[in-house]
């Protein structure tokens, strides 16, 4: 028991990654405890799940349109500053937020329009938040169980947020939601403080920005093992993993509940995926972590088809259970790989563009679902969501195999 508990932590031998890890731990609880809100306010606002899509639309879009730019920001400047800049930006668009909501004086496009401008400051924050890990970590080997440990803690964010933001929703309201997040940066800023980390040594040519555009999309053609996974990246993002729009519908019309099983939903699938997640830092190095991308999705896939099914809340929170344990897995194995298999060079740019399939994809396939479900019904749309997630595994299994990728012979050879 000792010797896994030393190999599933052992990225906090570093001390710059444990704080990283505490700061960013609360930082992420306040997040999704403000995005919950935002998505509870604007259904019970407008009764309509078509405008849960448009309010996830709004704040992944804009991080669809600058992501590249965001990653050759990073790739050029320091990073550490980049991190810094980025949480009092998102500290101030929160307490913006909970001012709005507390006067009670607001309309849901002001709320759209502050999703808009976190949307523009993730994309400067997730490339740099993902590649400075790189930095903090002085043994190597280490790396990918500080990746893993990285995804591990915003699934225990998911787990924790959505549920206080269900009880705080009842008793308090929206706006103590958003004030709880603008104070869980102070966390962060002051673990970024706390840091000594390797001296800045900037690129020795910066190149015009077109330029770093073509190379790195270059580099992509040249590198199918990273190519591919961020086509999967994009596919899961299109087509499954936008059921969390749906979420307010069960809670409200199929399980006939309210903010409190809107939150035991989410923190239910929360939980799945920080076991998920944890399974994942326990996993030694080596091991094919394609086949452990493709596992989750298949586990994900059977989650959504029967949760679709159940109508009442007791049998569906262990049917979160299951698709909790695949649904982060995929994305965090994925970049996993992607971290891992870049060249240093090119991280930022990668990274931009893993932004860009995520974030792209998303907003469009929230729009999607959000859409169906309107028509269809949420369930049937779920049901949907679960055959696909089958479709997926298969059909990239077969390219997988067809081109020889997994994770242990995808080594690069960059210059």
């Amino acid at each position: 028991m000792q010797s896994l508990k030393h190999h599933t932590f052992r990225a906090f031998q570093n001390r710059n990654f444990t704080l990283f890890f505490m700061g960013q731990s609360l930082s992420q609880i306040g997040t999704w405890t403000q995005q919950t809100a935002v998505i509870w306010i604007v259904y019970t606002f407008t009764h309509s799940s078509s405008m849960i899509g448009v309010a996830v639309f709004a704040q992944l879009f804009p991080s669809f349109l600058l992501s590249i730019f965001g990653g050759i920001i990073t790739d050029r400047y320091n990073r550490y500053k980049i991190l810094i800049f980025t949480q009092i930006a998102a500290m101030i668009q929160a307490i913006f937020l909970a001012a709005l909501v507390f006067t009670n004086h607001y309309v849901i496009w002001q709320i759209l329009l502050l999703s808009i401008v976190l949307g523009a400051i993730n994309a400067l924050d997730v490339p740099a938040r993902q590649t400075i890990v790189h930095e903090m970590v002085n043994n190597k080997a280490d790396l990918t169980n500080a990746i893993a440990l990285n995804s591990a803690m915003a699934n225990l964010a998911k787990l924790t947020g959505p549920a206080l933001s269900g009880l705080i929703l009842q008793r308090f309201g929206a706006s103590t939601c958003f004030i709880i997040n603008a104070g869980s940066f102070i966390a962060v800023i002051i673990s970024l403080l706390l840091m000594k980390l390797p001296k800045y040594q900037p690129p020795p040519v910066k190149k015009k920005v077109i330029s770093e555009l073509a190379e790195g999309f270059s580099y992509l053609r040249q590198t199918p093992a990273i190519s591919m996974v961020i086509l999967l990246i994009t596919c899961l993002s299109m087509l499954i993993l936008p059921y969390d729009t749906l979420e307010p519908v069960f809670a409200k019309v199929v399980f006939k509940g309210n903010a409190a099983t809107y939150g035991y939903i989410s923190s239910s699938i929360g939980l799945g995926a920080l076991i998920g997640t944890l399974l994942i830092a326990s996993v030694p190095n080596g091991f094919d972590l394609i086949k452990i991308v493709l596992a989750s999705i298949f586990t994900m896939a059977i989650g959504l088809i029967l949760f679709s099914q159940t109508r009442t809340l007791s049998l569906a929170l262990p049917f979160a259970l299951i698709l909790g344990a695949g649904s982060i897995t995929p994305i965090s194995t994925s970049i996993t790989i992607i971290q891992t298999e870049t060249h240093p060079r090119m991280r930022g740019r990668v990274m931009g563009y893993v932004v860009l399939a995520f974030f792209g994809m998303l907003p469009l396939g929230s729009l999607l679902i959000s859409t169906l479900s309107q028509q269809i019904g949420a369930p049937m749309t779920m049901l949907c969501q679960g055959i696909a997630g089958l479709l997926i595994v298969a059909v990239f299994y077969r390219l997988f195999r067809i081109n020889r990728l997994s994770s242990a012979d995808t080594s690069l050879d960059v210059n």
